[in-house]
């Protein structure tokens, strides 16, 4: 993975995390610590998709396809940290 494809899914990253704060309401950590969970959950959705085999979950442009998988991921994220915020 060159540096490239780490900005681009950086990028995705802070779209998917502003995304995912709107789509999972309650998550209570602001604009900026959405973005940062979208970025780390950009990552997270990349590999998971690439394990399973989904063919959007490729790095290296900007498409619907790798925007989405960002979002499921940032997504899943979130989910998971509110699961551990509650206790």
């Amino acid at each position: 993975m060159g540096i490239e494809s780490i900005l681009i899914w950086a990028l995705l990253g802070a779209v998917a995390g502003w995304l995912a704060g709107q789509l999972y309401k309650g998550s209570g950590f602001g604009l900026f610590g959405n973005i940062v969970v979208g970025i780390l959950g950009s990552f997270l959705g990349g590999w998971l998709g690439q394990k399973l085999g989904f063919a959007g979950a490729t790095t290296g442009g900007f498409s619907l396809s790798s925007i989405l998988t960002a979002v499921v991921g940032a997504v899943v994220l979130l989910f998971i940290i509110g699961l551990f915020k509650k206790r």
